[in-house]
């Protein structure tokens, strides 16, 4: 069973965070799978346009981001002010 953020969370400690998310079963979030021939490139900007919508909608700061073609990382401070 997960931790509630509250106890995960210690803005008095870094309100910096690297965070991860990762596709699995060689999924391809973006650029081209060479076993199919397919390209996802197009999904890049799609990610992106939404951290930027999400950094907005819960009031934290992206620092730093990379999208690679399974994984994305971000490096996020969250807001002191946020509720």
């Amino acid at each position: 069973m997960g931790l509630a953020r509250l106890y995960q969370v210690c803005l008095e400690e870094t309100p910096y965070y690297h965070v991860v998310s990762r596709c699995v079963r060689r999924a391809f979030l973006c650029g081209d799978d060479h076993a199919s021939g397919r390209t996802f490139e197009h999904r890049r900007k799609w990610v992106v346009e939404r951290m930027k919508y999400l950094a907005k909608l819960f009031s934290i700061d992206i620092c730093a981001y990379a999208v690679m073609s399974n994984h994305f990382h971000i490096v996020l401070k969250v807001n002191n002010n946020a509720n």
